[in-house]
């Protein structure tokens, strides 16, 4: 089946695509060429996941035509100043052996640097052709509108970590508002998904698993989906999640398991989340 998309800002970004945050070495450069043949077409990487090299690897390996495959890297904070982001973006460049991507992205927010310089030269990386879009991660409400503000392209999509156990809904809403996409990352919740009772109930009425669920749930809350894995069998479960549709009913269900305390992924100097 033809892969969903999502629209932002110009951008026509493939609803799920493989995360690859701590893959490494020859295991991520196969499983980045394994997930393409099988019909991926959306891989997220980043400076800091020391793995670019083996993603651009995976990407020829895979004879998938370049301008089929939309490749999502991040700056790492340490390297928000304007020239030590432009360096870095170009050495992405150089370890990915693409004249481009199709989306950078801000990965952390670093208030040691003012948010208007990192902006201004986020958008001239645009503006140089060194990708062809532009955004932002784990950036809060207030965040999301100062950037939007400082901004003089469009900004596509916040990525945030999103799965059943966080309500995300202010900084949802915040980037709604804006017309910025959201990209769920650990959208299983480092596998919590997949022993959740209640999603198993709900997956074995439609002959899913609970990590399927979890994966539908959010993209029919709208999200895009970049689940991690170095298996060929959860990348094939990952795919399949465009054949059935979860009810109103199982929607609240899901919503339901929200709880304070449900974030996964934290770091030191990380903003004061909403």
């Amino acid at each position: 089946m033809e892969m969903p998309v999502v629209t932002s800002g110009g951008a026509r970004i493939p609803a799920i695509g493989l995360g690859t945050w701590d893959l490494r070495g020859r295991t991520c450069a196969r499983m980045v060429e394994l997930a393409l043949r099988l019909g991926y077409r959306h891989v997220d990487t980043a400076e800091m996941y020391d793995n670019e090299r083996e993603v651009g690897e995976g990407l020829r390996a895979s004879g998938i035509g370049r301008d089929d495959v939309f490749v999502t890297t991040k700056v790492w904070p340490d390297h928000l100043a304007a020239p030590q982001l432009e360096r870095a973006t170009r050495e992405s460049l150089a370890r990915l052996r693409l004249a481009n991507v199709d989306l950078l992205l801000i990965h952390w927010p670093n208030p040691r640097i003012p948010l208007a310089e990192t902006m201004a030269g986020l958008c001239r990386m645009k503006q140089a052709g060194l990708t062809r879009h532009v955004g932002i991660s784990n950036f809060t409400v207030p965040l999301v509108e100062e950037a939007v503000r400082l901004a003089t392209e469009p900004l596509v999509t916040n990525q945030i970590e999103w799965h059943p156990y966080i309500d995300q809904s202010k900084v949802i809403a915040a980037c709604r508002r804006h017309g910025l996409a959201v990209t769920a990352y650990s959208p299983i919740a480092q596998g919590r998904a997949g022993n959740d009772a209640k999603l198993k109930r709900i997956g074995k009425h439609h002959r899913k698993t609970p990590a399927q669920v979890s994966l539908r749930f959010l993209v029919q809350e709208g999200a895009i989906v970049i689940p991690r894995t170095s298996r060929r069998a959860r990348l094939e479960e990952n795919m399949a999640i465009f054949d059935f549709e979860l009810d109103p009913a199982e929607m609240d269900e899901i919503r339901a398991l929200a709880r304070r305390g449900g974030r996964v992924v934290d770091r030191s100097g990380a903003p004061d989340w909403d």
